[in-house]
């Protein structure tokens, strides 16, 4: 798969949305957030988990972090992400691309509640130089996710 494989499915899903293609890599969340010149949270990683034989795919604030504790209550195991290996076969996209966009329909696909704190966030688009801006709520909509919420609280400074 790839961002033209991504481009395609939101052309039959969401013909107004697009990827997006950046002349630098977005392949981390700092490197996305300065990309797309937007604060570190707004990027919605896309993480990749084995949930007994089954794929899972996690879409959080770039600036969460997971809370072991929840996930196990949410999903019953212990956490346990995809080898780099393993990402782009079971995904359907390569590491760096990895998103809730055009994934095999044996993914199961889940956004925390992190993303829920902004009006719009940014998924990889397929590929490690891409991204598709979107509303929280309607990415949910879009792909059949369910909100969990398995992420830290956050820290805040007193």
């Amino acid at each position: 798969m790839s961002s033209e494989s991504v481009q395609a499915w939101l052309a039959h899903h969401a013909p107004d949305l697009h990827v997006v293609t950046q002349s630098q890599s977005t392949a981390t969340v700092a490197l996305a957030a300065e990309a797309f010149g937007v604060a570190p949270g707004q990027i919605a990683k896309t993480l990749s988990f084995r949930v007994n034989d089954d794929v899972i795919l996690l879409v959080m604030a770039g600036d969460a972090r997971l809370d072991n504790k929840k996930y196990k209550e949410q999903f019953g195991v212990k956490a346990r992400m995809l080898g780099s290996e393993e990402v782009e076969a079971l995904t359907g996209h390569p590491v760096g691309g990895v998103c809730p966009f055009a994934t095999p329909a044996a993914a199961t696909l889940y956004c925390d509640a992190s993303l829920q704190a902004w009006d719009e966030v940014i998924p990889a688009g397929g590929s490690a130089n891409t991204g598709v801006r979107i509303a929280p709520d309607r990415l949910v909509a879009l792909v059949g996710a369910q909100w969990v919420n398995v992420a830290r609280e956050p820290v805040v400074a007193e």
